[in-house]
């Protein structure tokens, strides 16, 4: 670490729960942000500024002018642009020794394994079910923490789990394996401060799992009320029945 990083991140240095050593595992650290959306911006801006050396970016989209009003990474004159793009370009222009991989496509198959077993964390910050399922199982093949997070009308909900940890339980042990319709932003609508807060919690708990320190969200799920700003949290526990988990090869 340069005179210069250690300016730029002093007041994380100065907090003992992280000092050098955790500053240096940061900027070591290669993580995986999947959805550059409502969620996906805040998780970006946040570890880029906090000095995650590597962001791997992924999201087929490009942004529109409905996006604007909760996607805070994007800028009016990025309409029209993808969002790997968009969102390169701000976390760049935030910090530019920050490394970042752009993924302009849906990651399935081969693609999301090569991408997974590539980072130390991966970030959930999708809107689709299919795809929390398929990150989940990668993850939980591969042995990789993962951060949920999600939001939709005025409440949201986080939770992480990690697989290297025996008692942790997945996403499938909390939600199932059946199919699920999952309503849009476009359809239900969403308030853009309550991804905010849904999207600095995930990059709050993915900086823990990297640096080391604290109490991760594992086997916890965090609830958000916004309307009646009220948190409340639920106990999850692992299935040993799980079929993604439950017969994982450890």
């Amino acid at each position: 670490m340069d005179d210069l990083q250690l300016l730029r991140y002093s007041r994380q240095i100065l907090l003992a729960q992280i000092d050098i050593d955790g500053q240096q595992r940061l900027l070591d650290s290669r993580v995986l942000i999947v959805g550059l959306g409502g969620l996906g911006a805040p998780v970006a801006l946040y570890l880029a500024a906090a000095g995650v050396g590597t962001l791997l970016l992924a999201d087929h989209d490009h942004v529109d002018l409905t996006n604007l009003q909760r996607q805070i990474i994007h800028q009016t004159d990025s309409v029209g642009q993808p969002k790997v793009s968009s969102a390169a370009q701000r976390v760049k222009a935030l910090n530019p020794g920050v490394e970042t991989v752009l993924l302009e496509r849906s990651l399935t198959g081969q693609a999301l394994v090569d991408a997974v077993s590539s980072v130390d964390l991966v970030i959930d910050c999708c809107d689709n079910f299919a795809t929390r399922q398929a990150v989940n199982a990668a993850c939980v093949a591969l042995r990789r923490p993962l951060v949920s997070g999600a939001a939709i009308r005025l409440e949201g909900q986080l939770s992480v789990f990690d697989s290297r940890r025996e008692d942790s339980p997945c996403y499938q042990c909390l939600y199932g394996s059946g199919e699920e319709t999952a309503l849009s932003c476009s359809e239900a609508g969403v308030v853009g401060p309550l991804v905010g807060v849904i999207g600095s919690l995930q990059a709050l708990e993915a900086l823990k799992l990297l640096a080391g320190f604290g109490e991760p969200l594992i086997g916890r799920l965090l609830l958000v009320d916004a309307l009646g700003s009220r948190f409340r949290e639920m106990r999850v526990r692992r299935d040993p029945a799980c079929s993604c988990c439950g017969t994982a090869v450890v």
